[in-house]
């Protein structure tokens, strides 16, 4: 048999049976006769002086690199935005609701270091690391000691895809255990420092695996991440098994709990779930910010659980009146921390949870805020259920039920009324400095401050007598105060406390130039705000409908509160322009004409969706210029596109 023939053979028996062992964890042949065929091979190759592109043995590690190159991706990688509660999974289903029917996937999140692979014309050429999103090193001798990926793939057109590097736990242990003088700390650092090593045979001594998830680039995107994940897994490229195909927020909601409990027994680090939006089309339609796609979002899990004992049960009351359960518990010791209370979200949230006191319970740390009851652990025949309260424990006045929650009837209730002042007085919102909550408490006890305008009424006489208020410290307060009234709208919108309306949507809202514009607004010019669902617009309207609000609004104005509308920079021939580049352009990279686009005033993005205004199109522009065209976007050619940079 010729020898070159005998080399394909040879190469095609061994990915197989390497796909089997690495890929698919089913090895079908023994070490030795894959050994066997292997050394035949290496033998082929010394004596014919030729190593073909697919061939297993460009993965044995080859000499330490002096550096790594800079290589930019072909597509921008964007990184996940995070969300860290319920609250910001509604906003973000929101979002996507308002931009088309869509379903969702989830997956688990790998807590590694991001990949992208290229292959051109069926054969693998490089690995990069995500880098900057733009820019990534190039670490393909390091990827060539891993056995997850194929060398060659059927698909023949130019692709990027995207994994993630990671170490198995027991392989970290592995190592660890022949590694005694110098262990790894932890996986993920492991996996990052295995692909970014100069030394490609320590890349291998420590066995990375690249878990692939994504194209990134192609000629013509699946139309559903399904189909990309069958894509990848058609190829050859190793997908972890689980992917949620959800038809609703509640079908996510369900899939991450899932994640949530299973994570635990996986042999893979995560630390969170990855919901996509399903169907490319309305991905199209939502684009991506500066920095992330705005069709997807990373859930982020807790840093650390323990267990401990309820000892008491508090309620506390908030600045909608609503009472929360706060749980006194046995110290315990979470995240660098000792902890002696945790917070449960509601009465209904409670009484779900099986949390009684005197029982044990499961207490979870995340994201450096309150710790949280997650849920009962075991009873022990003291336990005690926890007795609804039927009158506000701060201010005696009956209970309302709604829901799952329970509120204080009473507006002044004296809690509510100072974490409201608190609220508004917070660094971001009017950031009135050294008006703590102790001095506000001490305020509407001592000086009857209840609304927001009878702070702009207060003067030192007010202060005097009070205990800790010295002339200086009055005088700041004073200042701090005065200082408050030239506010931003957008802060003003966040600080008055409308249910609903967090930063991001003050945000939203304050693009309408003025607190009165913002009053007028009805429900449909509400509902068309990125970051605003049905129930927030309804609470928009309610608060300025009410007449006491209203008259807070005017109090607030006569004594010189008056927001404005922060300037946005205008300047540049690409000044409000939402512009995206598709083929190559003879004078200059992509990164470097999406600096120049940004530095006179444009926003670059990465799909041409409803919001796009401009499209730059140079040779080989494919599927974003036919898109452009159907949506009736501006498009311009190379020559008017330097034309409008050498005009600046």
């Amino acid at each position: 048999m010729n020898e070159q023939l005998r080399m394909r053979e040879l190469c095609e028996i061994l990915n197989k049976w390497a796909y089997e062992y690495y890929v698919l964890d089913a090895p079908t042949v023994s070490d030795r006769e894959y050994d066997r065929l292997y050394d035949e091979l290496r033998a082929l190759e010394r004596d014919t002086g030729l190593v073909l592109p697919e061939s297993p043995t460009r993965r044995v590690g080859g000499e330490p690199v002096k550096g790594f190159a800079r290589h930019t991706h072909i597509a921008r990688l964007y990184s996940l935005d995070k969300a860290v509660s319920s609250e910001e999974l509604e906003a973000f289903f929101v979002r996507v609701q308002k931009a088309g029917e869509a379903t969702y996937t989830v997956e688990y999140k790998y807590d590694g270091l991001t990949v992208c692979l290229t292959y051109e014309g069926g054969a693998f050429v490089r690995a990069t690391t995500r880098g900057n999103g733009i820019e990534g090193e190039d670490v393909t001798a390091q990827a060539l000691t891993v056995r997850s990926f194929p060398m060659n793939i059927s698909y023949q057109g130019t692709l990027e895809v995207r994994g993630e590097a990671i170490i198995r736990l027991s392989a970290l242990e592995k190592y660890n255990a022949a590694h005694p003088e110098e262990p790894l700390k932890n996986a993920r650092n492991a996996a990052a420092g295995a692909i970014r090593n100069l030394d490609p045979k320590v890349t291998r001594t420590r066995a990375p695996e690249i878990l692939f998830y994504d194209i990134n680039y192609m000629d013509g995107l699946p139309a559903t991440q399904l189909e990309a994940h069958e894509f990848l897994r058609r190829e050859g490229f190793k997908v972890f098994p689980y992917l949620r195909h959800c038809a609703t927020p509640e079908e996510v909601l369900a899939a991450i709990d899932e994640i949530d409990v299973e994570r635990r027994t996986l042999d893979v680090l995560t630390d969170g779930a990855v919901v996509k939006v399903n169907e490319e089309r309305v991905r199209a339609a939502m684009g991506a910010t500066d920095k992330f796609p705005r069709w997807a979002i990373a859930y982020k899990f807790e840093a650390e659980e323990a267990e401990t004992t309820v000892e008491k049960v508090l309620w506390q009351v908030g600045r909608t009146g609503k009472l929360t359960p706060l749980a006194e518990i046995a110290p315990v010791e979470l995240a660098g921390a000792t902890v002696r209370r945790a917070t449960l979200n509601n009465y209904g949230d409670l009484t779900k949870k099986d949390v009684k006191v005197h029982s044990r319970v499961l207490v979870r740390r995340s994201n450096e805020v309150i710790p949280e009851i997650l849920g009962a652990v075991s009873h022990v025949e003291g336990s005690v259920p926890v007795e609804k309260p039927r009158f506000c424990p701060a201010c005696g006045a009956p209970v309302a039920e709604v829901g799952a929650n329970l509120f204080c009837t009473n507006e002044l209730c004296p809690p509510r009324v100072v974490q409201k002042l608190t609220h508004y007085c917070s660094k971001n919102a009017a950031d009135i400095e050294g008006m703590s909550e102790a001095t506000l408490a001490l305020l509407h006890e001592k000086r009857g401050v209840r609304n927001f305008s009878d702070l702009y009424a207060l003067t030192a006489e007010d202060f005097a007598g009070m205990e800790g208020f010295k002339e200086k410290k009055i005088s700041n307060l004073l200042s701090a105060i005065e200082k408050s009234k030239h506010i931003p709208l957008d802060r003003f919108l966040y600080a008055i406390g409308i249910e609903g309306i967090g930063r991001v949507a003050a945000r939203d809202l304050a693009d309408f130039g003025s607190v009165e514009r913002v009053a007028a607004l009805t429900l449909e010019e509400l509902l068309a705000v990125e970051d605003v669902g049905e129930i927030t617009a309804r609470s928009v309207l309610s608060y300025f409908a009410d007449e006491k609000n209203r008259a807070e609004l005017a109090r607030l104005k006569a004594f010189g509160v008056l927001p404005f509308v922060k300037e946005k920079v205008a300047a540049g021939a690409f000044a409000g322009e939402a512009v995206v580049l598709t083929g190559t352009l003879a004078s200059m990279s992509r990164p470097e004409a999406q600096r120049r686009i940004e530095a006179l005033g444009g926003v670059c993005q990465s799909a041409v969706s409803q919001k796009t205004t401009l499209v730059v199109a140079g040779e080989k522009a494919g599927s974003k210029l036919e898109k452009a065209r159907g949506l009736g976007v501006r498009v311009i050619g190379e020559e008017e596109f330097l034309a409008m940079l050498e005009g600046e």
